[in-house]
């Protein structure tokens, strides 16, 4: 978690994101990717870009900001060589031949992947930690190439008109000014190339056919997203991630896609002669990346928020899920009620108190504001309210950093107070051997020894909850499918 002012929406209750926001009056809202802005029917990839094509241009100047949304490149030099590999493999498909591909790796938990003019490639490491081999990942990548060779981002306008909109679709997502053109993106009303039903239908069988002719199983597509379907659902109960930043966002995964993959599969290949999945290159080349959070973003570690380079920690109420971004940690609760945490670096000669009635508050009740001492640190303390909601603003000054927490509730609710100060109280700052202590959550692949079951492979991760029916998402099993001995499954602990 970096510490600007700035919001984003939840994955659950995006209603009361959204209200947090309005509450801190000039927050920079974070862009919101969700799928793939592509060229003209002539590709336009990296080579091109030196011959003066402005969509490609602009893609170029826009990777910085990819990279400041996603939480910057994961650098892993075998895990890479792995991606490259499958990138490569899908090239020599005849409708990518000269085809040359810029592939970034994202520092994201988000299950993503999406392409810009220029051949420009992405994919997070949260998808590669959903995926199970070299085919499923072959068959995302697939997908948004094709976008590239069908046409699909010049279609929807005249041609005369491209570079304007290209311009705007890519410069208000990314970076925007307008708060109410931002406003609209959380609420997922624009997205970066939303592709049509069709054109996505028509993405996934030029994909599912590149991958085949690349010679790898050509029902990966299909599995996949039956994959991810299972994820959105885990992830809607757990709240693990911004869901406007993941795949389906604007990708629709409705059964009758799925079935419509596992026909064109069928269609080139039989299900018993099907093409290679090469797993255990795939299984090599992920084991040991970062699941989760990422250290600069500190940790979650069920209802406690840690950061090791801050130094700084507190715990929500029980029920509430935390959702960690790279601007902001939020947490949702029962009866509509939310927490926010951020920072901001205030002067040491401002005053707590002052510095909550400098402006940065919507509807702050200036007669509410109080100053205190939070486990040995000062603090200030005022109320808002607004639109049918109220507020608990609490600042703690630790060093030369002013930590906000800021909690919403309606304005019928009787439990405001009481979680404010739940959350509030709760903060401290982590001594040195905690802050040593502290270790990012990572893919290990392990071989199924004989007598190991299920749960005893699910026992063995740390750092997460719902362990089995993590495992079982991790590991694309089946309900009452259990790993037989001798086979490499993933796992997620701090070792």
């Amino acid at each position: 978690m970096n510490f600007l002012p700035s919001a984003r929406s939840l994955p659950r209750k995006t209603v009361l994101a959204l209200t947090l926001t309005a509450l801190l009056s000039g927050c920079q809202m974070i862009p919101t990717d969700t799928g793939s802005f592509m060229p003209s029917s002539n590709p336009v990839t990296v080579d091109t870009v030196t011959r003066g094509n402005r969509l490609a241009r602009l893609a170029r100047q826009q990777h910085p900001r990819i990279l400041q949304t996603y939480g910057g490149e994961y650098s892993d030099p075998k895990l890479e060589r792995m991606v490259a590999k499958v990138v490569g493999s899908l090239t020599l498909d005849e409708q990518n031949t000269g085809a040359a591909y810029r592939i970034t790796i994202l520092n994201s938990p988000n299950v993503n992947a999406f392409a810009l003019p220029g051949g420009y490639l992405y994919v997070t490491r949260g998808l590669l930690a959903l995926a199970n081999d070299s085919a499923e990942l072959a068959a995302v990548l697939a997908h948004e190439m094709a976008h590239v060779t069908a046409n699909h981002g010049i279609e929807r306008q005249k041609l005369e008109a491209e570079e304007k909109f290209a311009s705007k679709v890519v410069n208000e997502v990314v970076g925007g000014r307008d708060q109410a053109a931002q406003a609209a993106l959380v609420r997922g009303k624009l997205r970066l190339a939303q592709f049509s039903r069709n054109q996505e239908l028509e993405a996934d069988r030029i994909g599912i056919r590149t991958t085949s002719h690349a010679g790898y199983d050509a029902f990966a597509a299909a599995r996949f997203l039956q994959a991810m379907d299972a994820y959105q659902g885990f992830r809607s109960v757990s709240g693990a991630t911004d869901a406007s930043l993941d795949f389906l966002a604007s990708h629709p995964n409705a059964p009758r896609r799925i079935e419509l993959a596992q026909r064109h599969a069928r269609e080139l290949q039989q299900p018993d002669a099907a093409g290679k999945r090469d797993r255990e290159s795939f299984l090599a080349g992920i084991d040991g990346m970062i699941y989760g959070d990422s250290p600069e973003e500190g940790f979650v570690r069920g209802r406690d928020f840690l950061h090791p380079g801050l130094g700084v920690a507190f715990r929500v109420p029980q029920g509430f899920v935390i959702d960690n971004s790279a601007k902001a940690v939020t947490a949702v609760g029962p009866d509509d009620i939310a927490v926010r945490f951020d920072g901001a670096t205030v002067p040491q000669g401002t005053s707590l108190s002052d510095y909550l009635t400098s402006g940065w508050v919507a509807g702050l009740e200036p007669e509410t504001i109080r100053t205190l001492t939070i486990n040995g640190y000062p603090a200030a303390k005022g109320r808002a309210s607004a639109d049918g909601w109220q507020f608990d603003v609490t600042v703690i000054r630790s060093g030369g950093q002013v930590y906000r927490l800021l909690t919403a509730a309606p304005a019928t609710s009787g439990d405001l107070e009481r979680v404010a100060d739940s959350v509030s109280q709760s903060f401290r700052v982590l001594d040195q051997t905690e802050r040593a202590a502290l270790k990012p959550l990572r893919i290990r692949v392990v071989t199924v020894q004989p007598g190991e079951t299920l749960g005893s492979l699910a026992a063995q991760m740390r750092g997460v909850d719902r362990k089995v029916e993590l495992f079982r998402l991790l590991n694309a099993l089946s309900p009452g499918a259990t790993p037989s001995a001798g086979t490499r499954v993933k796992i997620v602990t701090d070792q």
